[in-house]
């Protein structure tokens, strides 16, 4: 007689990709391990082989709908590698621009599209209405208006990409087209509602903090490495600069590292039951040398953020830290993603208004100069990395992308276990719990798109298995 137990749940989970968690216990019945399985795969970096290096930004900028922009703009950094020139001034700040609209565009997708709904209506609340369509009734206004704010950063794109996913306007030396002062003015006057929306978001969540007190603290709480970009003089950084990593304590422990040479400092591990690797800090060897990237992972390493509301935004945010200089709690990356809207929108509002941005000057010819290039640059979800290698006419030989949210999956499966450690109540899989684990994965906003190159619908399978390895609960969200 089967122990398996299969409930089907509606809707679709509020996640990017497809998944299955499963949820390991001990001979006593208490969990002792759970493990987030990505299990579709299209491989990318095999079929890029052959292709031309200037083909690369157009063809990886496809990898993914949801941040397009940011492969784009890393492509385009590894062709410039490989160029082994200087791209003019105004390309720079236009590829800076792109890259925060990107940014803007995808937060605001993840807090008010994806995550919203469980702190509006509570993570109990009905399956069928916990989205952002049940969100109309109570909440119509913060919708519309997140609706719009992501609009911002869509415009953003397609302004100065031609069209809004899939742009083909970053290349090897710059971009293909200037900005006009017309387009310019226009995107001027979406900034103070962008700020508008953004503050209203910053208050609702602080709300949102206090009602869920007692729920928080389970949501991936634990010290860790972090990884991102900064400048010169520790500023958050999200096109340029250098690679800084700390501990989960505050410590800078490695500083200005060189980008290109990201292989002698992080490593890929698979796991025979993921597509997805496990990528690690070289120093302290696999799983002990996990770290986290992105928004929350940004703000901990940055010793300030140039934009003025931006920064005093973030010093309360360092205030929530304790005792310690970072704050190790998952939940927080959704505060630090809308304070990264914030800075994006000061930021593109000081472009905007610099002279330089209306240039026609917005690119370096060159040869093939190099055999190998990288590109990287600051994805809404976290440092991405391009890796190609090229033979002398420019055809790609080799390729390798180091994705976010596959930097990140150390930790995805760290807080998985730690929500079914506190949430698991016997065998039976609950609804409350089965969104808490949804919840859990959501404060890093995975794109499984991205990190796997996969295809198709957005399910997610739990299923809980016993110490002899057979499944006596299931639970499944089409």
């Amino acid at each position: 007689m089967s122990l398996t137990k299969t409930i089907t749940i509606e809707p679709v989970t509020r996640i990017e990709g497809h998944a299955k968690i499963t949820i390991h216990l001990d001979d006593k019945g208490s969990v002792s391990d759970a493990r987030f399985h990505v299990n579709e795969f299209r491989g990318f970096e095999k079929f890029c082989e052959g292709r031309l290096m200037w083909e690369m930004p157009g063809i990886t900028s496809r990898i993914c709908g949801i941040c397009p922009a940011s492969h784009l703009v890393t492509s385009a950094k590894a062709g410039d590698d490989i160029l082994a020139i200087g791209i003019p001034e105004t390309a720079e700040k236009l590829r800076r621009m792109l890259t925060l609209g990107q940014w803007t565009q995808s937060h605001a997708l993840s807090f008010f599209h994806l995550s919203s709904p469980d702190f509006l209506l509570g993570f109990d609340s009905e399956p069928a209405k916990r989205n952002i369509f049940g969100l109309m009734d109570g909440h119509k206004d913060f919708i519309r208006r997140g609706i719009r704010l992501r609009k911002f950063g869509q415009e953003i794109i397609e302004t100065l990409g031609g069209r809004r996913i899939h742009t083909p306007w970053a290349v090897a030396g710059g971009v293909r087209e200037p900005l006009g002062v017309k387009e310019r003015d226009h995107l001027l006057t979406w900034i103070p509602e962008a700020k508008e929306t953004t503050f209203l978001a910053l208050d609702t969540l602080k709300k949102i903090h206090e009602k869920f007190a007692q729920d928080i603290p389970n949501y991936g709480n634990f010290r860790s490495l972090y990884v991102g970009l900064v400048g010169e003089d520790g500023r958050l950084e999200y096109y340029g600069g250098k690679l800084r990593v700390r501990d989960g304590n505050g410590n800078t422990i490695a500083d200005q590292l060189e980008p290109r040479e990201y292989q002698k400092y992080f490593g890929e591990h698979s796991e025979t039951w993921s597509y997805l690797k496990f990528p690690y800090y070289k120093p302290l060897s696999y799983k002990k040398g996990m770290y986290r990237v992105g928004p929350l992972a940004r703000l901990n390493v940055c010793d300030y953020i140039e934009t003025p509301l931006a920064e005093a935004e973030r010093k309360v945010f360092n205030g929530l830290t304790g005792n310690l200089d970072v704050m190790n709690n998952s939940f927080y990356y959704h505060y630090a993603r809308l304070i990264e809207i914030l800075f994006a929108v000061e930021k593109i509002e000081m472009l905007l208004n610099d002279p330089v941005i209306l240039s026609e000057d917005i690119r370096s010819k060159a040869m093939i100069n190099r055999r190998e290039g990288v590109g990287v640059c600051e994805a809404p979800r976290g440092v991405l990395f391009h890796h190609y290698h090229v033979d002398d006419d420019g055809v790609i030989q080799k390729v390798n992308m180091l994705i976010a949210t596959a930097q990140n999956n150390l930790a995805m499966n760290r807080t998985i276990r730690q929500l079914a450690m506190q949430y698991l109540d016997g065998a039976t899989i609950t609804e409350g719990l089965l969104n808490r684990i949804e919840a859990g994965i959501r404060c890093y906003d995975p794109c499984l798109s991205c990190s796997t190159h996969a295809i198709g619908q957005m399910p997610l399978l739990v299923q809980l298995v016993d110490a002899g390895n057979k499944v006596v609960a299931e639970r499944r969200r089409r």
